[in-house]
């Protein structure tokens, strides 16, 4: 059983008086929580161990009361941070590593030969979705491909920023603004040695080639720095390096531009667009398929033409609209065509807005083996090579219609 608490204090101080009393009366005394020693008694004894204790020249000498280091409070926030997301991904991680090897169970396939691809191919025919956004369909792959990236520690354990641009709120931003102003001035320097060696213009085969690319938009400068940019910043981005490439020995710094641009999306390669074939009389022709709600439409496209539009074994007249006439002809007077070339159509299914929308989807893409890129990006830009994907919206339960509500009454 243990002993009370005042006993033991009680204890103490009576020991500790029969000390006082036996040392006499020279003795000072200091008392502090509840506890009596002996000021000189407790100076000789420190001295004493100093004494004793004194390192010698082999061994250091240690220091009493060491400096402990601080972390700053915004250390602090971002160390915490930093813990929750790095404790965040390694449970996401486990969590694909254990559903891929149950997806590898279900289907039976080796593990050492079941790739991302093959995750993909088998969510698809396990899960179908008719969903058209393919990102809110399901899908199961790792977190480092669909959370983005995490920006690093800018300053020290001290506070103290380690870039010297950390107060522009855009470091990254503006140390490749700072880098692209040196390249600038590279290039220049270049030139004016050329000039003075009596090079007044770049040797031949030295251009650049960057039809098939372009600057990298505000997303892409984005994702780079990791930090905002507005329109402002890109544009100022994209007339800094308009200003490097437009120097006559630019051709120096070639890695350093292409790192700052993308292949183009509305770029089309010689072989991504298939030529086009030809009959036994060597007429050529080009088929595409157009899509659009329930419409599907096959359209053939012969070259050396006389302007003939065949839709299902009738002219143009198909159509009762001059509305739906113009979106068939849309095509052909964007690509200069009027006249050059003739058109059979087979159409099937939905009305006739439906119809008309495959049919120039059609048309639009078997152009393609008849133009030129130019022509190309244009009716790129116009939107005639790119699905439309809007339906009518089906009605929901509870309702009149898709938004329309039944008519609230009273009584």
């Amino acid at each position: 059983m243990a002993a009370p608490v005042g006993r033991i204090v009680v204890s103490e101080i009576l020991h500790f008086l029969t000390k006082i009393c036996e040392n006499g009366p020279t003795t000072r005394l200091q008392v502090r929580s509840c506890r009596c020693f002996s000021t000189s008694r407790s100076k000789q004894k420190q001295t004493n161990e100093y004494q004793h204790s004194t390192p010698t020249d082999s061994e250091p000498r240690k220091k009493k009361n060491p400096r402990v280091e601080q972390i700053s409070r915004a250390m602090q926030v971002y160390l915490k941070k930093a813990q929750t997301r790095e404790t965040m991904m390694r449970e996401l991680t486990d969590e694909y590593n254990l559903g891929k090897r149950h997806l590898m169970n279900i289907m039976g396939v080796d593990r050492s030969s079941f790739s991302q691809r093959d995750v993909d191919a088998a969510l698809q025919y396990l899960l179908p979705s008719g969903i058209y956004e393919k990102k809110a369909r399901p899908f199961l792959k790792p977190p480092e491909a669909y959370i983005p990236a995490h920006k690093m520690v800018a300053f020290g354990m001290d506070g103290r920023p380690f870039h010297s641009l950390f107060y522009t709120r855009k470091p990254q931003y503006y140390q490749i603004m700072n880098d692209i102003l040196g390249k600038i001035d590279a290039v220049r320097k270049y030139e004016d040695e050329m000039i003075a060696k009596g090079h007044l213009e770049p040797p031949e085969g030295t251009s650049m080639d960057l039809k098939s690319t372009g600057w990298l938009d505000k997303k892409d400068l984005e994702k780079m720095t990791l930090e905002t940019i507005d329109e402002y910043d890109h544009n100022r981005f994209r007339l800094l390096l308009d200003s490097l490439v437009a120097r006559p020995y630019s051709y120096i710094v070639e890695q350093f531009i292409k790192k700052h641009r993308k292949l183009s999306a509305g770029f089309f390669k010689k072989h991504q667009v298939k030529p086009p074939e030809k009959d036994k009389e060597g007429r050529p022709y080009m088929t595409a398929k157009g899509f659009r709600k329930s419409a599907t439409c096959t359209v053939k496209v012969w070259g050396e033409g006389t302007g003939k539009v065949s839709i299902n074994e009738k002219d143009l007249l198909y159509f009762p609209s001059i509305q739906d006439r113009m979106q068939i002809m849309f095509p052909l007077q964007l690509a200069n065509k009027l006249g050059e070339v003739d058109i059979e159509a087979t159409v099937e299914g939905g009305g006739h807005s439906g119809q008309a929308g495959a049919i120039r989807l059609g048309l639009a893409r078997a152009l393609l083996s008849f133009t030129d890129e130019d022509t190309m990006e244009q009716m790129r830009l116009a939107g005639l090579l790119t699905r439309d994907v809007r339906r009518r919206e089906r009605k929901k339960p509870g309702q009149e219609g898709a938004r329309k509500k039944f008519t609230w009454k009273r009584r």
